[in-house]
């Protein structure tokens, strides 16, 4: 057995022992991180140099993984770059985060892993900066100590030949006709070969049975169109990845009932396409008419024109003026349709929901044109045309380390400063950046849209000691927000004073003086001098068409090590992978605070794990400790929402809401109707109505 083999075996066994204490986590993250660093050069510069003039030898050819441009700007910057890497910094990185990194971020060449994961930041860092050293070291400084993430597409292509770091990207269909059709197959799967994650709308392809008058037949519909694409994707798509594709549709088209059982597990299999992920482009009136018991009206876009195209008191009179034309192809009660929507979200997690005229009325971006969808996950909500397929940059800020736990105070004025620098990440990207598609590039220039996020924000509360439902959470969380918007709007003000403010600028909310927090009728704190920014941005303009946008990932948060986006822990137990194994333990903080209390024991972990990572009916517990570890189960779910409508006044794209609810029956629909009302710009990603699974027994993979 060889040293790499048995350091492996050292790292799982360390791994599988996690239940006894989280320490044997961190041990098997260093175990396996200090196997990497043996088998790799230490070097940046010799690492990349190695990339550039990688050999595939399957084929005995050079095949370069870092581009010319790059490999010139660190070498002519070597021994800069080369003294500014921390290696110790990797030893931060828990067990799990590594091995993601191993598996999907790390380059390789020919099948194995070349670089560290400090190269992987730094080679980040330089791809944003290009040759200006000091900001590339900065920007590598506060990835590495993990202040901030930026998205999984630029740790993936950051420096290399196909620098595609853009997140999302945002689709109108071409047009109702077998060309249109077509060509937006080809872009979806030419932003899907690239490593994008799409949100696409198809409210303007006729329903089926309408006369197609080139051929004298009729139209297939909807199912047909969406089951080539979910075949064609996976073909270009990422290995491993289910298709990264969500499909919107308003609820008025004569398929709706077609199109939400797509993702159904039962059913014929030939009116399926369950790779792909579904929302509902929600107008009010919809709402309306589920809540007064009313009729609805199914329509076709062919027959029933302009309705994708206005929103607001426009869409409403047009639409009802086609009921009263008797335009529609069938009226069903707005309440059985709307059952079958919450019956599918229990049964499948989708659609998700994003209300159209909120998305549109509070949108920066209102002054292009209706905005049709929102993205992959529903974070970004951007205009997108046929001629013009928007794009957005996301990065993740760990808002937990702004905390100091000793004085229990939050530290603003630094916050402020990181999502400056964030800000000013982003919009080099934009410039940077190697689009796939003309209409892409066109977006990305004019609109320069980016989006900032979170991470952490329960880690936040926990550390200062504020349960998740208390006052002083729901003032953080606000205060916390409106820094992000704060400081992101006057690093673009900034950015407009020295470049200009973004092409389509003139005529936006902002370039008129209102803000985001003003489109909600809110009121910002004292936190921030507003006047004076708002003045300074009626003078110059801003840089960016939006700002924030509140994505919920899974790997920004183990990249980080803090929970995932802004809601409460689901659990406070997590498992490990180890030995094909799955191993739970009980999370960190409340493992520290077990300890500090001469609460924990074997026995403790054993009660916390069989009770599914809950410690409300633990009796040696006390209650200070229930309330503050209370998770997502635990608490009712218009609480989260509550704080979601707070910092939505500073959230000018949108949210990832995520909704846990062990029976949902009537609260689900509730749920829905307080988001909106409420104002949120959507209710609900993903769902989930199952707890954990008790996890007393080790369970093979």
């Amino acid at each position: 057995m060889t040293t790499v083999e048995l350091d492996t075996l050292a790292a799982d066994i360390a791994a599988s022992m996690v239940n006894q204490h989280m320490d044997y986590e961190i041990l098997a993250g260093r175990i396996a991180i200090s196997n990497l660093h043996k088998e790799t050069k230490k070097v940046f510069s010799e690492v990349i140099t190695q990339l550039y003039h990688g050999n595939l030898s399957i084929m005995n050819r050079r095949l370069p993984r870092i581009s010319e441009k790059y490999y010139t700007i660190i070498q002519e910057h070597a021994d800069r770059l080369n003294s500014a890497i921390i290696y110790d910094r990797d030893f931060n990185y828990s067990y799990t985060a590594f091995k993601i990194l191993e598996n999907k971020h790390l380059l390789r060449l020919n099948g194995k892993v070349v670089e560290r994961p400090q190269h992987m930041l730094m080679r980040v860092a330089v791809s944003i900066h290009n040759d200006d050293v000091d900001n590339a070291i900065e920007t590598y400084n506060l990835l590495s100590k993990q202040y901030i993430v930026h998205a999984a597409q630029t740790l993936n292509s950051a420096c290399t030949v196909k620098q595609q770091m853009a997140s999302s990207f945002l689709l109108t269909m071409s047009e109702d006709s077998i060309d249109g059709i077509l060509d937006s197959l080809e872009r979806v799967a030419v932003l899907c070969h690239h490593n994008g994650d799409i949100g696409f709308n198809v409210h303007c392809i006729r329903a089926k049975n309408t006369p197609i008058r080139g051929t004298g037949g009729v139209s297939n519909g909807l199912v047909p169109m969406l089951r080539a694409y979910n075949t064609s994707i996976p073909t270009v798509c990422r290995k491993n990845i289910e298709g990264p594709i969500t499909v919107y549709l308003e609820p008025w088209h004569s398929d709706i009932y077609q199109f939400l059982e797509l993702k159904r597990d039962i059913g014929d299999e030939q009116l399926r396409a369950k790779d792909m992920f579904y929302a509902l482009w929600t107008p009010d009136i919809f709402m309306r008419r589920v809540f007064d018991d009313a009729d609805w009206s199914l329509m076709c876009p062919h027959e029933c024109p302009g309705l994708i195209d206005v929103w607001g008191d426009e869409f409403e009179a047009l639409y009802i003026r086609y009921e009263e034309e008797n335009r529609y192809r069938k009226q069903v009660k707005a309440r059985d349709l709307w059952v079958f929507i919450t019956q599918l979200q229990i049964q499948t997690g989708t659609p998700y929901i994003v209300y159209k005229d909120h998305c549109n009325l509070k949108s920066n971006q209102q002054n292009l044109g209706t905005i049709n969808c929102g993205s992959f996950s529903t974070e970004v909500i951007q205009y997108s045309a046929s001629d013009e397929i928007a794009a957005c940059h996301l990065a993740t800020i760990a808002v937990d380390m702004f905390v100091n736990s000793t004085t229990k105070t939050y530290d603003f004025s630094k916050l402020k400063k990181v999502v400056k620098i964030v800000t000013y990440n982003l919009d080099k990207m934009i410039d940077v950046n190697l689009y796939p598609l003309e209409e892409v590039t066109f977006s990305a220039y004019r609109q320069r849209a980016i989006g900032i996020s979170a991470s952490g924000l329960a880690d936040a509360f926990i550390l200062m000691r504020y349960p998740f439902e208390s006052k002083e959470a729901k003032k953080l969380n606000v205060q916390i927000f409106e820094t992000f918007y704060y400081g992101a709007l006057e690093a673009s003000c900034e950015m407009a004073i020295e470049d200009g403010p973004y092409a389509t600028y003139e005529g936006s909310p902002v370039s008129k003086g209102i803000l985001q927090y003003e489109m909600w009728n809110a009121k910002p704190t004292d936190l921030w001098d507003w006047d004076t920014l708002k003045a300074k941005i009626a003078k110059y303009g801003v840089r960016n068409s939006l700002l924030i946008a509140q994505t919920s990932d899974t790997f920004m948060a183990q990249m980080l090590g803090n929970n995932e986006s802004v809601g409460p822990y689901t659990s406070n137990i997590c498992t490990m992978h180890a030995s094909s194994k799955l191993f739970p333990y009980v999370k960190k903080h409340l493992l520290r605070d077990l300890i500090e209390k001469g609460l924990w024991s074997e026995d403790m972990c054993n009660k916390i794990i069989s009770n599914g990572g809950s410690i409300q009916d633990i009796d040696d517990i006390p209650d200070d400790l229930k309330l503050l570890y209370k998770t997502a189960w635990e608490m009712p779910q218009k609480r989260i929402f509550e704080m979601a409508a707070a910092r939505g006044p500073f959230i000018d794209q949108s949210q990832c809401l995520n909704v846990h609810m062990k029976d949902p029956s009537d609260k689900l629909t509730s749920m829905h109707f307080y988001a909106w009302e409420i104002g949120l710009k959507s209710s609900m990603y993903h769902f989930k109505t199952e707890d954990f699974t008790n996890c007393t027994q080790v369970k093979e993979k």
